[in-house]
């Protein structure tokens, strides 16, 4: 078949995983946020299932696309969710429920996703055409969520995974490491271009991926 069908097969059975996984992703930020007395990201219109609410042009829709014409590992990102820390609570206890709030959604997504699978696999003998994209459509679903989860708890300002750890670290630790986040974007695109980011997160990312398929 020719190349531009197959990739727009891909992009079909992609695109509602990286859209759901992102949208989701976001909103649950805002929405624990919003738990905890913060309520900037609800103001905004944030806590919405809204896909367009969310969406940022280059890394939910162009970057995905490209990653996927490319056979390449499909992430993306939305437009952050603005979180006022300093309106939480309970600060430190608050930072870390709202950050890792996107990568254990995307978990829960993961592990759904795997159980429709298997449900699928378990009760259906045969099937049309669109079961099998279904199909194929959770196992995207369990892959994007997966990769989407694990690399944004890396460690790293302004990742999930960094605020995470601001919470958890000592308040003297915790204040110089914050310190370091005008440098995070910059030092994540050098580990991406690269590779050496790859590397890290790809052995947990594969080892959930199986475990759950």
């Amino acid at each position: 078949m020719p190349e531009s069908f197959n990739f727009l097969t891909r992009l079909a059975i992609w695109a509602v995983p990286v859209i759901l996984a992102i949208t989701l992703h976001e909103m649950m930020h805002g929405y624990v946020a919003r738990l905890f007395g913060d309520d900037t990201a609800s103001s905004a219109g944030r806590v919405s299932l809204n896909p367009l609410r969310h969406v940022d042009l280059f890394g939910t829709v162009i970057m995905p696309a490209t990653l996927i014409f490319m056979h390449l590992p499909v992430i993306g990102y939305a437009k952050p969710v603005p979180v006022n820390f300093g309106k939480l609570s309970s600060t430190r206890l608050g930072m870390i429920l709202v950050s890792a709030a996107g990568p254990l959604t995307n978990f829960a997504l993961a592990g759904l996703a795997a159980l429709a699978f298997h449900l699928i696999v378990a009760t259906v003998d045969s099937g049309g055409v669109a079961l099998v994209v279904f199909a194929r459509m959770l196992v995207a679903s369990v892959a994007v969520n997966v990769s989407l989860a694990v690399f944004n708890l890396f460690p790293l300002l302004p990742l999930d995974g960094g605020r995470v750890l601001v919470g958890i670290l000592p308040p003297a630790l915790a204040r110089s490491y914050a310190g370091l986040e005008r440098y995070g974007f910059p030092l994540l695109f050098l580990l991406l271009y690269m590779n050496w980011l790859g590397p890290i997160i790809d052995p947990p990312i594969n080892a959930i991926v199986r475990a759950l398929l």
